[in-house]
């Protein structure tokens, strides 16, 4: 029987509390203290500990900044004891607002980087490019995802690479590496495979008259075309019916046939909006755990599944090497007819590694593909303008039904701007997270102004949707999606400031799969532009927006649906789409 995640951080908890309590029991075994007298010091040493601990911490973080001429950033306060009121503010954000509420006005009010102390802890928050340039490069080995972080996240990713540091960080990116170095045909004959699919889904549904899902259909693609490229057994997600528009009849048959993957599927989404709940908790989400896991039996639904395919590829290896059919120099290369999952076993057939990094990678190449893609079309439905030159580029370039390959891709600039405005304004990780292992300092924007504090052992939380969309880095039309900002004299912003932009990390944790995601999307978005010469956002079915933040500023203001962010972003119950077929070519 395993052990609830909050049970151990809810016992040390408890155990950090304990002195006073001890000490009072101490003093009345020597000194004639009545019970009631005991019981009631007890209680009241508690919080006097705590007062005393908290004023005593920010008393030697104070002299320790001061020794080194440096001071904390500005800081965000609530009303409040303990500034729980933010707690609570953030939470409601995040079920009712928009990706970044509360830290735009903060943002506004404080500057690029801020203190943010939730329950007297100190939580530095920052869109600051040259604080999160710090961060993920100049000072990386001083930055983790730390325990705290892992904690959290431990009941789903494991010890995959996006949840390990040092030595077992460096050992999975190892393993990694190899597979994502090269481009390999074997790529596009899976995206060709199930971009098909999934355009020929979307046929038969938009030939009656129904408006399609796209979100939906493309987190089919991504998951069917991610399974087969990780392990070499598609889950068939496209396989089972899309669903109807909410407003239709035929939406009552929606959940009427859920398949193995559409458990799957479901059930990974649920763990991963769990373990992404906790994080917003903070310190909190232990309590809430103390007898239960709950990703316990989404994480069920995902591990049988998972745990046969990979029981299978070790079996299959054992054999082989036994045969002799494998030679120990062969681990670092890769074969062109291999799958992730095969490579990975000629380097460890730990089952637990092996499962961790599975559904690691598979976040990175499904959910973070699947966003952007939605976003994409989204734009495209929003701007017919620029769907129209992106068209025109494909069958100038590839033509109406040729298969695009790596060069095609490379040589198509328009595309690459145009995904590349949609990453920026919608970044597929919109917030992250790290943890300073010693006292460090951040810059300060303020030439006049001292450098910021940040005490060992304090998350530096950042966002690049924030930073994405600063006037100062990219100019007052920031909020306004044009691609051709990638191309014109707009661009020597970035040349000048590559850190201003950010959609697949930096430094040496950034995305080993990043040309991957961008020939997948490229791919994706060439065959369905050459099967559809025009679209429309339903908004008669689309989750809208509240009505009155069309008075913001920004994109807020702007856009048509409602933005949501779990560990990535998507929309809202989905991106209701129309589309009119292409005329066939003469």
């Amino acid at each position: 029987m395993q052990v609830p995640p909050g049970l151990p951080h809810v016992l040390h908890f408890l155990a950090l509390l304990s002195p006073p309590v001890i000490l009072v029991f101490i003093v009345s075994y020597f000194f004639p203290i009545p019970i009631w007298a005991t019981i009631l010091l007890s209680i009241a040493s508690v919080p006097a500990y705590l007062a005393f601990h908290i004023s005593h911490k920010y008393s030697k973080e104070k002299r320790r900044a001061a020794a080194i001429g440096a001071a904390f950033p500005p800081s965000y306060n609530g009303v409040k004891f303990g500034n729980f009121d933010l707690l609570v503010m953030f939470q409601n954000i995040y079920a009712n607002g928009y990706l970044g509420d509360g830290l735009t006005d903060a943002h506004a009010e404080l500057g690029g980087t801020f203190n943010l102390r939730i329950l007297w802890d100190n939580n530095i928050l920052t869109n600051d490019a040259n604080v999160i340039k710090a961060v993920l490069a100049t000072e990386f080995p001083n930055f983790i995802k730390g325990k705290h972080f892992q904690a959290f996240m431990n009941s789903v990713l494991g010890t995959g690479v996006f949840n390990t540091d040092g030595d077992m960080w460096k050992f999975h990116r190892q393993m990694t590496r190899p597979f994502f170095s090269r481009d390999r045909i074997s790529h596009f004959d899976i995206f060709e495979k199930h971009s098909d699919d999934a355009i020929a889904k979307m046929r038969e549904r938009l030939r009656e008259g129904q408006a399609v899902d796209f979100q939906d259909l493309i987190w089919r693609f991504t998951l069917d075309s991610a399974s087969e490229f990780l392990f070499g057994a598609c889950i068939d997600h496209l396989s089972s019916n899309l669903p109807y528009p909410p407003n239709t009849p035929q939406a009552a048959t929606n959940n009427d046939q859920e398949t193995s993957a559409d458990r799957f599927a479901h059930a990974f989404a649920r763990a991963q909006d769990t373990i992404a709940k906790r994080g917003r908790m903070g310190h909190i989400w232990p309590f809430l755990e103390i007898f239960s896991n709950k990703t316990a039996d989404d994480m069920k639904i995902v591990d049988d599944f998972l745990n046969p395919i990979l029981q299978q590829a070790v079996e299959n290896y054992t054999k082989d090497k036994e045969a002799g059919l494998i030679k120990e120099n062969e681990s670092e290369e890769v074969k062109d007819d291999e799958t992730f999952l095969d490579h990975l076993v000629r380097t460890t057939t730990d089952s637990q590694i092996l499962h961790d990094e599975i559904l690691n990678i598979l976040i990175a190449g499904r959910d973070t593909t699947a966003g952007t893609l939605t976003f994409a079309v989204y734009f495209l439905c929003m701007y017919p303008h620029i769907l129209e030159r992106l068209r025109k580029e494909i069958l100038e370039a590839v033509g109406p039904s040729r298969r695009p390959d790596y060069d095609d891709i490379k040589d198509m600039k328009y595309l690459r701007a145009f995904l590349n405005e949609v990453l920026r304004l919608y970044p597929a990780v919109p917030f992250n997270v790290r943890y300073a292992i010693n006292d460090t300092t951040m810059p300060n924007p303020d030439p006049n102004g001292k450098p910021f504090f940040i005490p060992a052992g304090t998350p530096i939380t950042y966002s690049v949707l924030l930073m994405h969309r600063r006037t100062d880095y990219w100019g007052e039309d920031a909020h306004v999606f044009d691609p051709d900002r990638f191309l014109d004299d707009r661009l020597q912003r970035l040349i000048a400031n590559p850190f201003i932009f950010l959609p697949f990390n930096a430094g040496p944790r950034i995305c080993l799969g990043q040309q991957f995601a961008y020939n997948e999307m490229s791919f994706f978005l060439i065959r369905l532009l050459q099967n559809f010469s025009g679209m429309d956002s339903q908004l008669d079915i689309q989750t809208l927006p509240p009505k009155e933040w069309a008075q913001f500023p920004g994109r807020k203001g702007m856009d048509k649906f409602f933005p949501k962010s779990h560990l990535t972003a998507y929309s809202k119950d989905g991106m209701w789409v129309k589309m009119k077929e292409a005329e066939p070519a003469s």
